[in-house]
């Protein structure tokens, strides 16, 4: 499971989640009788409602955590946990609606979760600031590296020994293979990408050799038409041909 790949949205729907877990002990109703109950006084409430809401909420940060999206008869994992949120929130919208002795801090704060909870999770996927990167990335370095020159510590993974741009990973003796130079018109840069995405081999095959990670600055050595190519950490280069909403260092 990797964390860097969570959205600002997602961080909106966990945070909704704790709210409405927290909701849950407090009091429902408001009344003049001295009588106060919370959520976990009806079992179905608390744990259809309530607690359904923070399943979902579940649902759709391990989905987004996950390598591939997993389903659930037949259904995305995510998708389902967007139901369970929606489903809270009309839930508590009408119990707030219909409350005749005055709503409880439990019933005001368990609407406001859910409200955010299932906004988060709606629009965690349509809003441009809501899928950046929760986990921002690596410190960049104060300048892109010219093309050849060696990494800085940043890059990749610290400490560890890094290849030249521009040069392939160490494969034992023998003839090494020689890298296409860049465009003269193109300039390499440091770039992050918003969520996992496929590098394909160079030459255009369907050949997935690498998966880029958010959370790691990879450098842009040439274009290809609407994709990049690019070099990882341990010096592979492919095809990068989603490039769409990548940080640019």
């Amino acid at each position: 499971m990797n964390i860097r790949s969570l959205t600002r949205g997602d961080g909106v729907v966990i945070g909704a989640a704790l709210l409405l877990f927290i909701a849950s002990f407090l009091d429902l109703s408001d009344n003049d009788f001295g009588i106060s109950f919370s959520a976990w006084s009806s079992l179905p409430i608390a744990l259809a409602v309530f607690m359904g809401g923070v399943i979902g909420a579940a649902l759709i940060v391990v989905n987004r955590c996950l390598p591939q999206p997993r389903k659930v008869a037949g259904h995305d994992l995510g998708t389902v946990g967007v139901a369970f949120t929606v489903f809270a929130f009309w839930y508590l919208l009408w119990m707030l609606l219909d409350s005749e002795g005055g709503a409880g801090a439990g019933l005001i704060l368990g609407f406001i979760a859910a409200l955010l909870l299932a906004g988060g999770a709606v629009a965690g996927g349509l809003v441009e600031p809501l899928k950046a990167p929760l986990i921002s990335a690596t410190p960049r370095p104060a300048t892109p590296q010219p093309y050849g020159a060696q990494a800085p510590q940043g890059y990749g993974y610290p400490g560890a020994q890094q290849p030249q741009f521009g040069g392939q990973p160490q494969q034992g003796p023998g003839p090494q293979g020689q890298p296409q130079q860049p465009s003269p018109e193109f300039s390499p840069f440091w770039f992050a990408v918003p969520a996992p995405r496929a590098l394909y081999a160079e030459d255009g095959s369907p050949t997935q050799i690498a998966e880029l990670a958010p959370g790691v600055w990879y450098l842009a050595v040439d274009q290809r038409g609407p994709g990049l190519i690019a070099q990882t950490q341990d010096g592979r280069r492919g095809l990068l041909q989603d490039s769409s909403g990548i940080q640019r260092g």
